[in-house]
C-alpha cells in the first residue's frame, strides 16, 4: 500500500522486490522497506523540499478521496517561525511528511 501511495505522490519508483523499494522525488532519493513497527511509524518525519506547500495540500485529498489509502491525511499548511511554509501529511502506516516550501534562497534546492 506505501509504494502505491508514493507512486501517487508523484514519486518515481526506480527500483523494487519483495522487500524493498528505491524512490526518487525530485533528485532525492528514499527507501520503503517491507517492515512495520507502529511505534517507529508513529515517529518517523520524512522532510521533503518542495516548490509549493499549498498546492501539495490542494493534491493529497483527491488521493485520499479515492478510498485507496486508509489512514493516509493531510493537514493546511502553515507559515513555521523557522522561515518554511509546511504541509504535513500522513503516509497509509502513519508517517509523516513534513513538505516544506522555504521562503529564503539560502536553503536547500527545492523539489
Amino acid at each position: 500500500m506505501s509504494k502505491a501511495f508514493y507512486a501517487a505522490l508523484g514519486c518515481q519508483l526506480e527500483w523494487s522486490d519483495d522487500d524493498l523499494a528505491l524512490f526518487n522525488l525530485g533528485g532525492s532519493r528514499f527507501y520503503l522497506q517491507r517492515y512495520h513497527a507502529k511505534e517507529w511509524a508513529d515517529n518517523t518525519m520524512l522532510h521533503i523540499s518542495v516548490q509549493d506547500a499549498a498546492a501539495c495540500h490542494a493534491a493529497i485529498p483527491a488521493l485520499l478521496g479515492s478510498g485507496r489509502f486508509l489512514g493516509a491525511r493531510v493537514v493546511s499548511p502553515k507559515q513555521k517561525p523557522y522561515g518554511a511554509m509546511v504541509t504535513h501529511a500522513w503516509d497509509p502506516v502513519g508517517v509523516l511528511l513534513h513538505l516544506a516550501q522555504w521562503q529564503h534562497p539560502q536553503h536547500p534546492p527545492q523539489a
